[in-house]
């Protein structure tokens, strides 16, 4: 019995050192700030291609050329960004980043994407069976949009001996919707070096 005790007091105390001894810091840090921990596509990355490449394709003749002729701001909507890379990345992250760049430039306008639509539709349809007639939105109201951005995500990786190089090669385009003619075709490549101990795929 003594025994028994001892080893399950040995082993309290074993798991009550090791309790002891993990430490955890969390501390907040500036959402600007670049911290790299895997050397994979991440936040940082997101932003800083989204904000070069709405730069890009605003000082484009493709712009210029829409006001001239209409004489107003294109409305544009945002389709599909696939992700054909290596990694699992959260694409909606990037468009996100896109539409606030390109909106808050005040030289485009926004129209919901194919799922908020729905959302409102719903919305709509419910406001015309509930609200007051002084109040409920009418359908066949919305605005068209001009021109659908979409594009694609890509990496190439190369690793040997604890080192590696990826490339991440991000293509987006922006096509007149009722000419399906492509009026701006933007490129970002990002290049990363990441070295440790022992790597693998």
């Amino acid at each position: 019995m003594k025994k028994i005790i001892s080893s399950f007091t040995l082993v309290f105390l074993a798991v009550l050192l090791a309790a002891c001894g993990a430490s955890k810091e969390v501390k907040r840090i500036d959402t600007s700030e670049v911290i790299d921990l895997s050397g994979r596509w991440n936040d940082t990355d997101a932003r800083l291609t989204a904000e070069e490449m709405v730069t890009d394709a605003l000082k484009r003749p493709w712009l210029t050329d829409f006001m001239t002729e209409k004489g107003k701001k294109p409305v544009v909507i945002v389709g599909k960004v696939r992700n054909k890379s290596s990694e699992q990345i959260e694409v909606e992250i990037f468009t996100n980043d896109i539409e606030r760049e390109l909106l808050n430039s005040g030289k485009v306008s926004f129209v919901a994407a194919k799922e908020e639509r729905d959302d409102v539709r719903e919305e709509r349809k419910d406001q015309n069976d509930f609200a007051s007639k002084e109040t409920f939105k009418q359908f066949y109201k919305e605005i068209g949009a001009d021109f659908l951005l979409a594009g694609d995500i890509n990496s190439v990786a190369d690793f040997e001996d604890g080192k590696k190089v990826i490339l991440y090669q991000v293509d987006l385009q922006l096509i007149d919707i009722e000419t399906n003619m492509k009026v701006w075709l933007g490129n970002k490549k990002i290049k990363k070096f990441i070295e440790r101990d022992s790597y693998k795929p």
